[in-house]
Parts: structure tokens; sequence; C-alpha cells
């Protein structure tokens, strides 16, 4: 089925694009969710338009994210966890326990379905992608200790003295 997006999917495409895709993920996910229409001859004289539309929405939005982004980029989080002798965690840590830990130090709300990652199941630090817009994508640093050591610090990025 070909249909002509409306909306920007994730790993999809962009609005405007027209795109062959199984005819239930179309009937019963994209066309429901207003994300795109059956591409027919009509919709695609409106493609143009939709992709103007799209383009101009998509900049202001990154406009307004890319505070967040370089909030986000700068965030260094930190988890304690049981671990074995071989670092293997006992448990992981989730994508919601990430943006439970990302709300609670910025306050910028987060759903767990932008951050992009498997859950943690070692020791040690790990970088982590969170999708605010198709664009923006800043990469967390996550830390993840032994329950019961210290919490490592981590020393400000600072530039190098300038000599006189």
């Amino acid at each position: 089925m070909k249909v002509l997006l409306i909306k920007d999917v994730y790993k999809l495409g962009r609005a405007g694009d027209v795109k062959k895709v199984a005819d239930g993920y179309g009937r019963n996910y994209l066309i429901p969710q207003g994300l795109a229409v059956l591409a027919t001859e009509g919709a695609l004289k409106q493609a143009e338009r939709i992709r103007q539309k799209a383009a101009t929405s998509r900049a202001l939005l990154n406009q307004e994210m890319s505070a967040i982004a370089e909030a986000l980029g700068k965030l260094r989080l930190t988890f304690s966890a049981r671990a074995g002798e071989t670092g293997k965690l006992y448990g992981s840590i989730t994508s919601q326990d990430i943006v439970n830990q990302i709300e609670r130090k910025t306050g910028f709300k987060i759903r767990r379905q932008q951050v992009d990652m498997q859950p943690l199941r070692t020791l040690g630090e790990h970088t982590v992608r969170v999708r605010l817009t198709m664009d923006l994508v800043p990469e967390v640093k996550v830390f993840v200790y032994r329950e019961g050591e210290a919490e490592p610090v981590f020393e400000e990025e600072t530039p190098p003295a300038q000599e006189a």
C-alpha cells in the first residue's frame, strides 16, 4: 500500500513523502493515527504543500527544543545498582528509570519512548540517546556504579587556563 505521510514518522520518513508500507501498518496504525493518507492522485497534488508546511513547523520546533537538547547533552546521570563479581547487574536500568531521573534533575518531561536504548545490565559508563525531534537527538551520559561504593564525582569541563 502506498501512503502519503502527513506528519514525520520515526524510522519511516518525513511529512510529504510517499512511502510503500505493509497493508496492516498503513490501515491499522498510520491512517487511524492521522499520520498518513492513501496516496491517491488528489493527495499527491497536495504533497508539496504538506512538505513545505511540515518544514516550517519542524524548523520552529527544532528552534524551541534546541535549548532542551543542549541541557540534555551536558547532563550526566548516575545510578547505583546491585551487581555480581563480573560487573553484571542483578536487575537492569530501564528507559523509565532514565526518564524519571531526567525529570527529577532538569524538570523536562520526556516520554520513555523517546529514550533510545536497551536496558543497561552492566556497570560502567553508557551513552543514551534521547529523541526530542527527528533532527535533535542529544546523548546523555549514564554511569552505573556498584551499590555500596562511593558515588562517582564528575569534574566539570572547564576551558584550559590561558597563559599570560
